[in-house]
């Protein structure tokens, strides 16, 4: 007999696709914003980042409310929505998904700019000296020298979409097989006190984070490596 439920096995892949899922999209919309950020001089550069960062401090509660009102009925994800002739993006998948987006955007924009400003100009000016346009320059050179941070990006950003509860309970809610993700299946366990399959979710959590930790630390020991 499985030591797990169907709708366990259904909340981990829900929460497998909706990690995937979110890091593909912040990995593609979070490599252009870094790169500005890391190359450019404007003066809204600098409180553009603070908004990306805002997540970091911010109670997930305080954004899942925000984000509530923007994808219920009466906000863009209510119009969006009607295009399918739905009233609402809240408390469905891809209301997770947005969600998830918002915020872990900061745990894959940051590693990645990191790496772009620690490559410095030298590549580049090297790369226009061979007459390679701005484009090519930037995926032969920029994108293989900050490697190290798109890795990091991905990992911290799969990795804190499979672990935040706050805001998927807000903007989800509790649907089986349709938004009930892990961290959401442990509080429903321990609400109606069945420890067991609480406990089996929250070890497999627990042990979860410490590769993640672990594969952090061996990325950023690799870099300082090659960096001398």
């Amino acid at each position: 007999m499985s030591a797990l439920s169907p709708e366990t096995w259904t909340a981990i892949r829900l929460t497998i696709e909706l990690a995937t899922l979110t890091t593909v999209i912040l990995l593609v919309v979070g490599a252009p914003i870094a790169w500005w950020l890391a190359r450019s001089r404007s003066w809204w550069k600098e409180p553009i980042a603070t908004v990306i960062a805002m997540p970091l401090v911010l109670p997930p509660t305080v954004l899942g409310f925000y984000l509530l009102l923007a994808l219920g009925p009466n906000g863009p994800g209510g119009m969006i929505a009607g295009l399918w002739n739905e009233r609402t993006l809240a408390f469905t998948f891809e209301g997770l998904v947005i969600g998830s987006v918002a915020y872990s955007m900061p745990f894959v924009v940051q590693p990645i700019r990191n790496a772009f400003e620690a490559m410095g100009d030298r590549p580049l000016e090297v790369a226009a000296t061979l007459r390679a346009s701005p484009w090519r320059a930037f995926w032969t050179v920029a994108v293989p020298l900050a490697r190290p941070g798109f890795l990091s990006g991905a990992v911290l950003g799969f990795a804190h979409t499979v672990g935040e509860f706050g805001i998927v309970l807000m903007i989800g809610g509790s649907i089986p097989g349709k938004t009930k993700v892990l961290s959401v299946a442990v509080y429903d366990y321990v609400e109606t006190m069945q420890w067991r399959e609480a406990n089996i979710l929250a070890a497999g959590m627990a042990i979860f984070a410490f590769i993640v930790i672990l594969a952090m630390t061996l990325i950023e020991k690799r870099v300082a490596r090659a960096g001398r």
